[in-house]
């Protein structure tokens, strides 16, 4: 059967957008561009698969498709900017089928600009074909929360910011067969500073609770009750939650590698958040020695190694760091996680515990760093001998809290 869409880049992005889409009765096709991992679970994927969705590495189907979205990575390059690479290989490979009248649309997160300035010529030169004339171009930015069971593609809406008007409708049009509603954006480059304020916005409102977190328990107040209370307040509010660090897909953008431009509250927001691995180690540090126990040599248990609850996705988790700086301090760490059945810090094979309970009793130190549902954190306080809670998940009173 022939396909209406092709999704090109099967990872944390591509999937979600193809598992939709095939949801709405959409005939897909999928176009890995590397060692992608998305976070659909294994039934999810049998799902899709006897739904019609149709896995291909033959680069050719991508020219017999109405719509082509690029979901290509952009992970952080070395230099601290977005690496593009992967982008620019998708660009390529579709460029070379690419056929008059195709909706081509972008999905991954990118500077502002990068539609018209880098996407556009690559399209453009590869298929001889002209942008807002002989195929239509448009960004939309990627609005996926992996395991969120409210807001779904279907009732999530979608921004997209055409080439041309004409784009724009044409974009709007695929758009409309996934989602209940559709917002227009001026332009391509409307449309990716929209992903940019979108993903900042998260990481510096988590940044300025974490920074809370260390205050209040330096003064003594407990940040969890205030954020109840603050939450309460119906207008100019929205809460957020402290934690040992941000993981995820969408990396923080303060436009340094990109021209020089600095946000200085996105650069600020990184640093604190980059600190509480380290603060959640220096707390559980802290925690040994005011009862009569020292980091070396301790045995200490990490539950949740994931960077979102319920979900297998490790990608930018804050529990790589916790892990690699209680080893840096001599500590005997092991691991719980339901999702996980293996996990390595540098290589290195952290021992994974069997039966919970019993390795919650034997540790001297248990800290939670991601809040499964699976975990009964009533029980699990009761047989810790100290239990640090970095995400004030345990019955007040029941565990020291970050």
């Amino acid at each position: 059967m022939p396909a209406d869409l092709a999704v090109i880049g099967l990872g944390p992005y591509g999937l979600p957008l193809a598992q939709a889409a095939v949801a709405a009765g959409v005939a897909t096709i999928g176009y890995r561009t590397g060692p992608e991992a998305g976070s659909l679970s294994p039934a999810e994927q049998r799902r899709m698969l006897s739904g019609g969705f149709r896995p291909t590495t033959n680069a050719t189907e991508l020219g017999r498709v109405r719509t082509a979205v690029i979901c290509a990575p952009t992970p952080r390059g070395a230099d601290g900017g977005l690496d593009l690479s992967q982008l620019e290989a998708a660009a390529r490979t579709l460029a070379a089928h690419l056929r008059p009248h195709t909706t081509v649309i972008l999905e991954s997160p990118v500077y502002p600009g990068t539609t018209e300035e880098f996407l556009r010529p690559l399209l453009e030169e590869g298929s001889g074909l002209r942008a807002g004339r002989d195929f239509h171009l448009a960004y939309s930015p990627s609005r996926v929360d992996p395991g969120n069971r409210d807001f779904t593609p279907a009732n999530t809406p979608k921004v997209i910011g055409g080439l041309t008007p004409a784009c724009t409708e044409s974009a709007a049009a695929f758009y409309g067969r996934l989602t209940d509603k559709v917002v227009r954006a001026r332009g391509p480059r409307e449309a990716e500073t929209v992903q940019l304020l979108e993903t900042n916005y998260r990481h510096v409102n988590i940044a300025l609770v974490n920074e809370m977190a260390v205050l209040c328990h330096d003064l003594g107040v407990d940040l969890w009750d205030v954020v109840r209370c603050a939450e309460t307040k119906p207008f100019g509010f929205q809460a957020f939650r402290p934690g040992p660090g941000v993981g995820g897909h969408a990396v923080p953008q303060d436009l340094t590698a990109h021209g020089g431009r600095t946000l200085r509250m996105v650069e600020l927001a990184q640093q604190v958040n980059n600190r509480m691995p380290g603060y959640v180690v220096q707390r559980g540090a802290t925690l040994l020695n005011e009862h009569g126990k020292s980091a070396r040599g301790a045995r200490v248990l990490l539950l949740g190694v994931t960077y979102k609850p319920d979900l297998a996705d490790l990608h930018g988790t804050p529990a790589q760091e916790v892990a690699l700086r209680l080893l840096e301090l001599g500590a005997s760490v092991s691991y719980h996680d339901p999702h996980v059945p293996a996990w390595s810090v540098l290589d290195r094979p952290v021992p994974r515990v069997d039966s919970l309970y019993e390795a919650v009793a034997d540790a001297d130190l248990t800290i939670l760093l991601q809040q499964h549902r699976t975990y009964d954190l009533q029980g699990l306080s009761v047989k810790a001998q100290l239990l640090l809670d970095t995400r004030g998940a345990a019955p007040t009173g029941a565990a020291h809290r970050l």
